[in-house]
Formats: structure tokens, C-alpha cells, sequence
């Protein structure tokens, strides 16, 4: 059994529901289908608790802004990702105010964001990354101290109980949001034509588009998606499968699919039982990560919500497991490594000690070792109160650059030369910025439609801060902030 569609999106997770959405936005004609492998949405790395659940806009993340050799701190990628995680922010408030999605509190809270750093060397590193970005707008409200009395009235738990004899400090930001990006992924792909329980089991160059085979799912027959005809686009592909991209990517056979290999790390949480403690701590309090430690490992106390109830997290904690997707095969790493992509592995392994290094003692350590851990962030902390839970899988790519492997810490967008096929690589900032990503996929894949003054306008009606540059003006910047502090429930 054969069907014809535009675009063809391969996983129902916040990248393909985002996509969708923007999809039906530009162009309501176009006919869009998304595959799901598993039964439900949004189950795999935009599940809460797979998830950091923080918006990250570089607020409290120290990895987006590392200390430089000489001291300073480059600020060019915490400018970045707020500027994009605010955009996030328009396009969700556009779509909260055409009634599109209801509830926004069923998906985003403000919550405070913190840096909290002790030891002379990190508190001086705090100050540097402070004054530095200060010197923009987007984190002119950003606060800073060192005075404890200041530091209890921010985080009491994290300093109940703390010894002052070294020095300390946090920045915080007021206007910080906990997204559960599963449940924005279900309101999102409402009225989408999803194809739940189905796997791709083929992928190859069609005629004018893709030919992409499907498993069966329960009730229905394999479906073999063809390019449409008539005028229309040819079939485009997505493959947003988090882990599950690399895979699908390869077996496309692109040659710039030839570039990369992949490299999983698997997380823990410490989950909080005790309601008291809960209701305790609002604020996500980010630390510095351990050398060696890959970003999505940045030990954070968070506060968020799941399913519509407080919770209290600590971690994650890194592991390591071959499989690409929490879901996955142990199978997975080894199905990756090609001819192609050996070599380059294999030297990111020799390059990389300090992080092989740091995955055996996270994978070694006892149960003591991890409450000392959160110890650091609760100093009264009871272990009677915290049980471990399984956290999400993540896949860092392997790239060969200038003809060695190089280990990349960020997502990265891979499209076909022809722009009939994109895939989304890599894992931290992600979710936050999935809006500016999904918009960098149709701008490489749909140039001259993306480029058209009717889906310009229809843009910038989404997105009113469209073609800016966030920080260029403070009043501009406060204005656009206004219209979403609506969204997250903030006085204007």
C-alpha cells in the first residue's frame, strides 16, 4: 500500500511536533504525516523526567559560558541560546493567543534560575561571567551575591546548614522557566496526522522525492510514502528521532551523512519523596560540572513540574549504555560505526580521557557517593528522602573534522544538498531551541518558499521579534519580554 504526502516527519518529539506546527502555520495545504515507533507521544527525550525540563536561555548554565585561557568569558553562545529560547517564547505565546494551545501552565512555569558556585577560583569565575553579561540587555536583570543572608532568602534549603568558612556566590534570574516538553509535544501535534506504532524499516531515494517504508502497526498495513506529484513538493523527510537519527541518517546514504558517528551517554536522577522538602526549594540551581563531564551532566537541583505536580530533582547522573534511545538496542553503537566513521571514533576515544574517565566512575559509584554529591547542593540532606530513577539517553555526535574526529557538545542540523532530507544530531540546548532549529530546517530545505513574502509575513506575525537582534535595544527587548511574561503567568 502506497500514499503521497509533502513532508514526511520521523519522531513525534518536541523537534517533529515543532516542525509540524510550523509546517501547518506557513502552509495549511501542505500534507504533513508524522511516524512515531512507539505507541504514545513525546516518550523518549521530551519526556519530563528524560528531559532537563529547564528553558534553557543561559541563565544559570555555566558550560554556555566557559572561562577562557586567559581568564575572560566569551558570552557569543549565552547570547545565542536566549535569543532563541525567546523566540520559543513568542511562537508559543502566538499560539496561546490564536487558542491554539490552551492550558500554558500544563507546560510552562516560571521558575527562578540560579548559578551557585563555593571555592575563591569559581566564586571569582562567577563575578567574571556576571560582569560580562551584564553588558547586554538580554541579562540586565540578572542579580549577584556573595552574601549568605542574600543566599538564604534565594535557595533556604541550600544553605540550611551550610558552613561559611570558604567563599560563595549566585546569580540569579527571576524570570527562569521549568518546561515539561512532553506535554507541549501532545498539545502541539493536535490535529496533525500522526502514525503511532510505526517504525521505518526503509529509506531511499524515490524518483522526485523518498521512498520510506514503514512497519505495520497493529491495525494497519506497511505504507510505502512516495514523493507528491502534481506541482506540489516533492516529499521532504525529517528525521527528528533524537538518538534514533544517526541510524536513519546513514542509511539514506547522503554523503553528508559520511561525517558522523555517534557517542551515547545515559542519565540518572536522584527523585525527592518527602513533600516537605519539595515544597521547600523553588528555584533550579545550576553548579559547575565535574572535568570531563559531557553538558547535559551539569549537577542541577531542580525544581519542575510532571504531570501536573511539584517535583524535586538532583543530577543527572552519567552513564554509559549502547543503546541511542532510552527505548533502543544495545545493539545501536555498534550498528553505527561504519568504515567511514571508525577511525574518527576511535580518536575522539584517545582525545577524550578525561570523559571516558569521568563515564567509568559515574557508572562505578555506590549510592553514598551520589547523596555526597547532592550533599554539595543540601547540606542536610536525608538519603531516606531521595530514590534513584532512570533519566533519558543522549547521543553526542562524533564529527570528522579537518580529518580527525572531533567530540561536538551542541545539536547540528544535516540536510541533504538537494534539501529533500533533514536530520537533527546531537543533544544540549535542543528542546529550548527548537523553534529557531526547526526554522534553520525549512530555511536550508524550503528555501525559496521560506523566503517568499507570504511566509516572511507569516513569520514575523508568529514571531514579532523576527529579523531582530534581541539585544539590540533594551526597550525593544522589554517589549517583546511583556507580551510573554503572559505565557508564564508574570505580572507585565
Amino acid at each position: 500500500m502506497s500514499e503521497r504526502c509533502d513532508a514526511l516527519l520521523v519522531g513525534a518529539g518536541i523537534m517533529g511536533a515543532t516542525l509540524a506546527n510550523l509546517l501547518r502555520q506557513l502552509d495549511p495545504s501542505l500534507k504533513v504525516v508524522v511516524l512515531e515507533r512507539l505507541p504514545q507521544l513525546g516518550r523518549e527525550s521530551s519526556g519530563p523526567m528524560n528531559n532537563a525540563g529547564t528553558g534553557h536561555a543561559a541563565n544559570c548554565e555555566l558550560n554556555y559560558t566557559p572561562e577562557a585561557a586567559d581568564g575572560s568569558v566569551p558570552t557569543g553562545k549565552a547570547l545565542a541560546i536566549n535569543a532563541s529560547f525567546e523566540r520559543s517564547l513568542e511562537f508559543w505565546s502566538s499560539l496561546v493567543e490564536d487558542q491554539q494551545l490552551s492550558d500554558p501552565a500544563g507546560f510552562i512555569r516560571a521558575v527562578p534560575h540560579l548559578s551557585f558556585v563555593w571555592g575563591q577560583a569559581n566564586v571569582d569565575y562567577l563575578r567574571r561571567r556576571f560582569e560580562a553579561l551584564q553588558g547586554s540587555p538580554q541579562f540586565a536583570d540578572m542579580a549577584w551575591s556573595s552574601d549568605p543572608e542574600q543566599l538564604r532568602e534565594w535557595m533556604p534549603l541550600v544553605m540550611a546548614g551550610r558552613r561559611l568558612d570558604q567563599p560563595l556566590a549566585a546569580t540569579r534570574v527571576t524570570r527562569g522557566t521549568d518546561v515539561n516538553f512532553g506535554s507541549l509535544t501532545r498539545a502541539l501535534l493536535k490535529g496533525v496526522d500522526l502514525r503511532l506504532g510505526q517504525q521505518v524499516l526503509g529509506l531511499e531515494r524515490g524518483g522526485a522525492g523518498w521512498r520510506v517504508q514503514t512497519s505495520a502497526g497493529e491495525l494497519e498495513a506497511p505504507f510505502v510514502f512516495l514523493g507528491a506529484g502534481g506541482g506540489s513538493l516533492p516529499l521532504f523527510v525529517f528525521l527528528g528521532a533524537g538518538g534514533g537519527s544517526l541510524p536513519l541518517l546513514q542509511r539514506s546514504g547522503i554523503p553528508e551523512a559520511r561525517v558522523y558517528g555517534a557517542f551515547p551517554v545515559s542519565g540518572q536522577w536522584l527523585v525527592c519523596r518527602n513533600p516537605a522538602v519539595i515544597e521547600g526549594h523553588n528555584a533550579k540551581v545550576y553548579g559547575k560540572a565535574a572535568v570531563g563531564a559531557p553538558p547535559m551532566s551539569v549537577p542541577h537541583l531542580d525544581t519542575r513540574w510532571i504531570e501536573g505536580k511539584r517535583a524535586l530533582l538532583f543530577g543527572p547522573y552519567a552513564g554509559f549504555s549502547t543503546r541511542f534511545l532510552r527505548q533502543g538496542s544495545l545493539m545501536d553503537l555498534g550498528r553505527s560505526i561504519k568504515p567511514y566513521n571508525l577511525l574518527p571514533t576511535l580518536q575522539v576515544g584517545a582525545k577524550n580521557f578525561d570523559l571516558v574517565r569521568y563515564l567509568v566512575g559515574q557508572v562505578i559509584q555506590r549510592p553514598k557517593q551520589r547523596i555526597d554529591s547532592l550533599r554539595d547542593f543540601l547540606p542536610q540532606v536525608n538519603a531516606n528522602d531521595w530514590e534513584l530513577a532512570v533519566a533519558g539517553q543522549r547521543v553526542q555526535i562524533i564529527k570528522q573534522v579537518n580529518g580527525r574526529g572531533s567530540l561536538q557538545m551542541g545539536t547540528e542540523v544535516v540536510s541533504s544538498a538537494d534539501g529533500s532530507l533533514a536530520a537533527l544530531l546531537g543533544a544540549s540546548p535542543g528542546a529550548s531551541t527548537a523553534v529557531d532549529t526547526m526554522l534553520e530546517v525549512l530555511q536550508r530545505c524550503m528555501g525559496e518558499r521560506f523566503a517568499s513574502e507570504a511566509w516572511q509575513q507569516k513569520l514575523k506575525a508568529l514571531i514579532p521579534s523576527w529579523g531582530e537582534e534581541l539585544g539590540a535595544s533594551a526597550e525593544r527587548l522589554a517589549e517583546i519580554r511583556q507580551r510573554s511574561n503572559g505565557l508564564l503567568g508574570l505580572s507585565a
